[in-house]
């Protein structure tokens, strides 16, 4: 019964519609996306779901995570008043392209999370102006580093300042999704449409399945509301 309870327990979105058509209990296609995104590999995860008795390939694995991202919704709402922002490159079949993220500082929402082809102050304001269009940032700071941000605030009428100390936070998530991406993606073989699948499941799951440290084991959307 506790384990029955536990698998019940494990993922909120395990009642989603998009589940509704699956044979597989909801409880374990839940289990299973979390368990990819936490850093198991599609085999992986399809082997831990054979010990429990559930044998499903590692492609029905791949269809649940990608069935998922499409379902969920944007970030909780927020109304920041200080905002990391920062960028990483990725490899796509063999290119790079660059991941745009921002956190709230006080709440650890990651508010937002884009894919573009290059950096600079463009791709900079255009991340930015789709971050106002989701939160309030009416009252927010942005800390920024140099590369084309400086440029980009006052264009969008932002306030924000350079800093290498406070937004320490957003370098830490980046290091979270480094380790994800590395161990099985040191260069993406795929559309940049599944790219974005697989950045929104990471964005779900780590705003509202990952207890964090610093929140008293609540996950971000617990802190923001």
């Amino acid at each position: 019964m506790q384990a029955a309870n536990l698998l019940k327990e494990t993922l909120d979105t395990a009642t989603l519609e998009c589940w509704q058509r699956e044979r597989t209990a909801n409880a374990l296609t839940g289990v299973a996306v979390r368990l990819h995104a936490a850093g198991c590999s599609l085999r992986e995860t399809a082997a831990i779901l054979g010990l429990l008795g559930v044998e499903r390939t590692h492609g029905a694995v791949w269809n649940w995570v990608h069935r998922l991202a499409d379902s969920v919704g944007d970030p909780p709402s927020a109304t920041p008043t200080r905002v990391a922002v920062d960028e990483t490159a990725v490899r796509i079949n063999g290119e790079w392209s660059w991941v745009y993220a921002a956190i709230d500082l006080d709440t650890k929402v990651l508010l937002d999370v884009a894919l573009f082809g290059r950096r600079g102050t463009d791709p900079a304001a255009a991340f930015l102006h789709g971050l106002t269009q989701k939160h309030d940032c009416s009252q927010a700071v942005f800390l920024v580093d140099g590369f084309g941000y400086l440029t980009a605030l006052p264009r969008l009428g932002l306030s924000g300042r350079l800093d290498y100390t406070d937004r320490n936070q957003i370098e830490k998530w980046f290091h979270t999704l480094k380790m994800r991406i590395d161990r099985f993606h040191a260069s993406w073989v795929g559309s940049r449409r599944s790219v974005r699948q697989w950045l929104a499941s990471f964005v779900h799951y780590y705003n509202f399945q990952r207890p964090h440290q610093a929140l008293d084991e609540r996950t971000p959307a617990e802190e923001e509301n």
